[in-house]
């Protein structure tokens, strides 16, 4: 809103600042009985502006003193202007006409009176133009924007704004040959019946021909259930470190955004991400942030953006062929709150009790 607040008050300002004559509009008569017949101006400068002749009046510095002048030393005060001039312009319709109309009103004066006038035949001011003047807030509100939302995608380098144009992008965590996990089963202490359960699923990461040679169906995700702080995600982590594969690790509530169609979108950008590293395996903790029962305290008429995310994991997981190497794992303290889909042979094909 703010942004409008800036074009309106440029487009005052900058005719103001910009529009060559700085000083105030008056018509010839008041210019000629309240400041020439009063021998209070200095000199006119005249140029062509548009199909008119302007004329800037600049007013002596002994006479800006007097209180008709108040005004307009108020204004260029305002506006932190020089007392230079122009202080007044008026305009009228060509060369000759003006040159005629300052003869009449100073035809009872001596020569050496008479106020000297400059004609600049090649002056004319460009930025006064209204045409112009649009243009050129164009251009700085479109300069203010870009500079706004370079700002708000932290720039070439990213930052914390980095999620405006990358707002349907996976805020999963990817650790690689870069960052690798270096937490093993030797690191978890106790589990060895859970450890026992996911051997089979390091085995496949390491020799993922072994059994598909053999017809073997790839198993597609397991759930590790358990009171929290039991070790869930230690368990996953050590999966990662013994398969040796790019281990993704994100949240559930990381799907989560109050713009409808972004968690679609990261789940999405997910398995993409997923597949282009494959083997691999895909982390989510407390899953029961967006695989909770559909259906359930739905708002008549409303848009549950959760249930659009979840729809999509369960697309997803469906979705990749049965040798693309990529595996689900899933932890949460609460199973009997998720959706009976997820927990279907072909998704979580297993869940793994930690206590």
């Amino acid at each position: 809103m703010w942004l409008y607040a800036i074009l309106i008050i440029g487009l005052f300002v900058i005719p103001t600042i910009w529009g060559g004559s700085t000083g105030k509009q008056i018509d010839f008569q008041t210019f000629s009985n309240t400041m020439l017949k009063a021998h209070d101006v200095d000199h006119i400068t005249a140029y062509k502006e548009g199909d008119l002749v302007k004329a800037d009046v600049y007013i002596k510095k002994d006479s800006l003193s007097k209180p008709k002048y108040a005004d307009v030393n108020k204004q260029q005060r305002s506006f932190a202007m020089s007392n230079d001039g122009p202080q007044y312009y008026f305009t009228d319709a060509s060369y000759e006409s003006l040159k005629q109309s300052l003869t009449a009103a100073e035809k009872d004066l001596p020569d050496a009176e008479k106020t000297p006038i400059k004609y600049e035949q090649g002056k004319e001011n460009l930025l006064s133009n209204w045409l112009v003047q649009c243009i050129i807030m164009a251009v700085l509100l479109v300069g203010v924007w870009l500079f706004i939302m370079r700002r708000m995608s932290g720039g070439a380098g990213g930052g914390p704004g980095g999620q405006i144009f990358n707002i349907g992008k996976s805020k999963a965590t990817l650790f690689d040959k870069e960052a690798q996990v270096t937490v093993t089963f030797n690191d978890v202490a106790g589990l060895e019946e859970a450890k026992q359960e996911v051997m089979e699923i390091v085995d496949f990461l390491k020799n993922p021909k072994k059994y598909t040679n053999l017809g073997g169906k790839i198993p597609k995700g397991a759930l590790l259930v358990g009171s929290p702080g039991t070790g869930k995600t230690l368990l996953a982590k050590a999966v990662a470190g013994e398969a040796h594969v790019p281990f993704f690790s994100l949240s559930g509530s990381d799907f989560v955004e109050m713009f409808v169609g972004v968690g679609a979108s990261r789940v999405r950008d997910l398995f993409k991400q997923a597949k282009d590293k494959a083997p691999c395996i895909i982390f989510i903790d407390e899953i029961d942030a967006i695989g909770r029962a559909r259906g359930k305290n739905n708002i008549v008429g409303g848009n549950d953006e959760r249930e659009n995310t979840l729809n999509q994991l369960l697309v997803e997981m469906d979705g990749f062929g049965t040798d693309s190497g990529i595996i689900i794992l899933a932890a949460t303290n609460r199973p009997d709150v998720l959706d009976s889909a997820l927990l279907r042979p072909g998704r979580f094909d297993r869940q793994i009790s930690i206590d």
